[in-house]
């Protein structure tokens, strides 16, 4: 389940099915509205995400920020405490797959 979504962004399951290794594959789509932020949180492994539409950065801790446009792909390592900002006038819009343990929760807030 994903935690409590923070208003300006849209997350939408779109499969789920396990895979090796104890692991399930979850496709999503991901909306984040212009000037929104996902919020700090964490996944129980990878996030693997191709930029379909809009612009904005990726915040990893530890590391500088990414910025992203259509076209950019980027992965999130398992564990790493990260947020996606809407820095441009349209929304972003991702494809997004989560390769995580299965039975965890897909997202945990961070602080």
């Amino acid at each position: 389940a994903l935690f409590a979504q923070n208003p300006g962004i849209k997350r939408t399951i779109v499969k789920t099915q396990d895979v090796s290794n104890g692991h399930q594959a979850v496709i999503a789509s991901v909306t984040i509205a212009p000037g929104a932020s996902a919020g700090r949180h964490t996944h129980p492994g990878e996030e693997i995400s191709y930029v379909i539409e809009g612009e904005g950065e990726i915040l990893i801790d530890g590391q500088p920020p990414l910025p992203i446009k259509p076209g950019d792909g980027f992965v999130i390592p398992a564990g790493a405490i990260h947020d996606a900002h809407n820095t441009g006038a349209v929304p972003i819009k991702l494809a997004a797959v989560y390769y995580i343990e299965k039975g965890k929760p897909l997202a945990t807030p961070a602080k």
